[in-house]
C-alpha cells in the first residue's frame, strides 16, 4: 500500500489565488507580474508555514510560463507542469537550503554557475530557503551576483528570522513580509479541506486545530491530517481531538471558572484533582485556564461585540462566559490572570507542576495586597452596593397596573409614608400570577448532586424563572447565588435582608423549585440565607448578624416594594 500524501503537500497552492491570508503580498506580486515590472531579487520573510516557499515556487512558475510573466500560469506548458505543486521540478529553478548550503564554497559554486543561461526557460531562478543561515563569508560571496546578476538570473530569498540576514543582502531585494493567517480564514480553509476529504468533523474540533497551529497553515494541515487519519466511522470526535492534542476539556474549564466565581475553594481543588486524574498536563491546564481568563476579560470589555473577537466560540459558550465574567468582575479577572501568568512561568522546568498549580489556585482565592487586589475588592463592594440600589426597582414595576379612573375624575396618588423602620404596614402583598404551562413529566434525579455541575446550569434555571415571573428573575439575576445543595435542600445566598424578605413573601421559592425540576430534574426544597458578601471573596465573608444599618436598608427596601404594590392596587 502506498503512503498517503500529507495534507500540507496535497493542498499546497499552485497559484497566488490559492494562497490564503497573504493578500497584502500576493496582490502586489500579481500586479508586478501583470505589468512586467520584475525585480532581480526578492525577499520573503515571516513565520514558518505561512506560504513563503510556496509563493517563491509560484513566482518561479509565473515567470517561466510560456504565456508569462503572468499572475495566472496557464498550467499547460512544460514549465507550468514541472513547477506545479508536488510536480517534478525544473532544472532552471534551483532550490537551496542555506542550513546545508550556507558555506563559502557553496556560495562560490552558485556564483560561478549563475552566468550560464537557462536550459529551457526564460529565467534561471534561485530559491534560497532559510537565508538567515548564510554565513558572513557565504553572504559576502553572493553579494556581487545578487547586486548585479546576469539578465536571465533571479533570486528569491526566504527566511523566518529577518533580523539575522545581513543588511547588505536585504538592501538589494524587494522585501515582502508574510504573516500568520487569521483564525477565521484558517478555519474556513480547514473546513473546505475536510469537505474535500469527505470526513465528518465534530463541532469544536477545527477551533482546536487552529489554536494548536498558531496561525501556520502548514502546521494546521499537519495536525488535521493526523486527526483525519485516525478518524472512525463517525469521523473526528471532539473527545478524541481533546485527548490527542492535549487540550483541556471545556467542561473542566467551566467548572473551575464557576468555582472561582463562587469563591468555592473545595470545588476548585477538586477540579484540579480531576485534571490530574484524567491524565491532563498541569502546564497545559494552566495555559488553557489563563486563555479562558483572557477571553472573560474580553467578554466583559466588549459585551455584545465579543463574538467579533472570539469568532471560534459558539454563541451558547459566549453567553455562559458573559454570566461568568459578570459574576467575577474585570478587576478580579485581571488580578487572577496576572497570578496565573506568573505561575505558568514558574512551572517551566518545575519538578512538581501540580503543586504550583494548586498554589496558584490558593493565591487566587486569597485577598490581594497589591493594587490589582485592591481594585478587585473595591469592584466587589461597588457591585454589592449597586445591587442594594437595584433590588427595589424591579419590585416597583412588577405588579400589573389596573385600569385607572376616568380622566375627569383623576386624583393624585401618593405612596404611604414610612415614618420609621419599625412602622407596621398592614398590607398583604400579592404575588404575580404564575404562568402555568402544560409540560411533559420530568424525570427526577435522586442521590448526591455535584454542586459544580449545578452551578453550570444556574443561568438556565434563572432564565426558566424569567418565563414564570420577572420579579423573581430580577431578584435572582441581580443579587442571588447558589451556595450549597444536599439531598433535601438547595440553599441560595441573597445579598440583603430586604431581597430575602421579598423573595419569601412572594413565594418565589416555589417557582425556583419548579425551575430546578424542569431544567435539572432535581426536586429539592429551596432555602435562602442572607449573605451580604455573595459577591465578596470567601475570606471577606462573615457569619455575624446584619448590623442595624443593614437591617434598616433591608426594611426600607421591603417598604418600597410594598408601597409600589399598594399604589398599583389603589389605581
Amino acid at each position: 500500500m502506498a503512503v498517503s500524501l500529507a495534507l500540507y503537500r496535497k493542498y499546497r497552492p499552485s497559484t497566488f489565488a490559492d494562497v490564503i491570508g497573504q493578500e497584502h503580498v500576493t496582490e502586489p506580486l500579481s500586479n508586478a507580474l501583470a505589468s512586467g515590472n520584475i525585480h532581480h531579487a526578492y525577499l520573503f520573510s515571516g513565520p514558518r508555514g505561512c506560504g513563503k516557499t510556496s509563493s517563491a515556487r509560484i513566482m518561479a512558475r509565473s515567470l517561466n510560463c510560456e504565456k508569462g510573466p503572468t499572475p495566472t500560469p496557464c498550467g499547460e506548458c512544460q514549465s507550468c507542469r514541472d513547477l506545479v505543486a508536488n510536480g517534478p521540478g525544473s532544472i532552471d529553478v534551483i532550490e537551496l537550503d542555506a542550513a546545508t548550503h550556507g558555506l563559502v564554497d557553496d556560495a562560490r559554486d552558485l556564483r560561478d554557475k549563475a552566468v550560464f543561461a537557462p536550459v529551457s526557460s526564460r529565467y534561471k531562478i534561485y530559491i534560497i530557503d532559510e537565508a538567515h543561515q548564510l554565513g558572513p563569508g557565504a553572504a559576502n560571496a553572493l553579494l556581487k551576483v545578487v547586486e548585479e546578476p546576469p539578465p536571465h538570473v533571479l533570486f528569491i530569498f526566504a527566511t523566518t528570522e529577518l533580523e539575522k540576514l545581513i543588511s547588505t543582502i536585504r538592501s538589494r531585494t524587494h522585501h515582502y513580509p508574510f504573516r500568520l493567517v487569521p483564525p477565521g480564514i484558517l478555519s474556513a480553509h480547514l473546513e473546505k479541506v475536510c469537505n474535500a476529504e469527505g470526513v465528518k468533523v465534530a463541532k469544536g474540533v477545527l477551533p482546536l486545530v487552529v489554536r494548536s497551529s498558531g496561525g501556520s497553515v502548514r502546521d494546521a494541515l499537519s495536525v488535521l491530517g493526523q486527526l483525519l487519519a485516525g478518524a472512525g466511522k463517525d469521523g473526528v470526535t471532539y473527545e478524541i481531538a481533546i485527548q490527542l492534542l492535549g487540550y483541556t476539556d471545556g467542561a473542566l474549564l467551566d467548572e473551575a471558572i464557576d468555582a472561582l466565581a463562587a469563591r468555592d475553594a473545595a470545588t476548585l481543588f477538586k477540579t484540579v484533582d480531576r485534571v490530574i486524574e484524567s491524565g491532563h498536563d498541569p502546564r497545559r491546564f494552566t495555559q488553557d485556564f489563563l486563555e479562558r481568563l483572557r477571553d472573560l476579560i474580553i467578554v466583559n470589555a466588549v459585551e455584545d461585540g465579543a463574538n467579533h473577537i472570539l469568532r471560534e466560540l459558539p454563541e451558547d459558550q459566549l453567553q455562559r462566559m458573559r454570566n461568568q465574567a459578570t459574576h467575577i468582575g474585570t478587576g478580579t479577572l485581571i488580578r487572577d490572570a496576572d497570578i496565573m501568568a506568573n505561575g505558568l512561568t514558574q512551572m517551566r522546568g518545575a519538578t512538581a507542576p501540580r503543586l504550583i498549580l494548586e498554589l496558584i489556585c490558593g493565591q487566587m482565592l486569597l485577598p490581594g495586597s497589591d493594587d490589582a487586589g485592591l481594585i478587585a475588592r473595591v469592584e466587589r463592594l461597588e457591585k454589592a452596593n449597586s445591587l442594594v440600589a437595584h433590588n427595589p426597582a424591579p419590585a416597583a414595576q412588577a405588579a400589573p397596573v389596573k385600569q385607572a379612573a376616568p380622566v375627569n375624575q383623576e386624583r393624585p396618588v401618593t405612596a404611604p409614608r414610612v415614618s420609621a423602620p419599625k412602622t407596621e404596614v398592614k398590607v398583604e402583598a400579592k404575588a404575580e400570577p404564575v404562568q402555568e404551562e402544560a409540560k411533559a413529566p420530568v424525570a427526577v434525579q435522586t442521590g448526591p448532586i455535584d454542586i459544580s455541575a449545578l452551578r453550570r446550569l444556574w443561568p438556565e434555571v434563572i432564565e426558566n424563572v424569567k418565563k414564570k415571573r420577572r420579579l423573581t428573575w430580577s431578584l435572582l439575576s441581580a443579587s442571588a447565588q447558589l451556595i450549597s445543595v444536599d439531598d433535601k435542600v438547595i440553599t441560595l445566598g441573597i445579598v440583603n435582608p430586604g431581597a430575602k424578605e421579598s423573595f419569601l413573601r412572594s413565594e418565589s421559592d416555589v417557582l425556583v423549585r419548579q425551575a430546578f425540576l424542569e431544567v435539572c430534574g432535581i426536586d429539592r426544597k429551596i432555602e435562602v440565607v442572607v449573605d451580604i458578601a455573595v459577591n465578596e471573596p470567601v475570606h471577606e465573608r462573615t457569619t455575624e448578624a446584619p448590623s442595624d444599618a443593614e437591617q434598616l436598608t433591608g426594611h426600607a427596601l421591603l417598604m418600597k416594594e410594598l408601597g409600589a404594590q399598594v399604589i398599583a392596587e389603589g389605581n
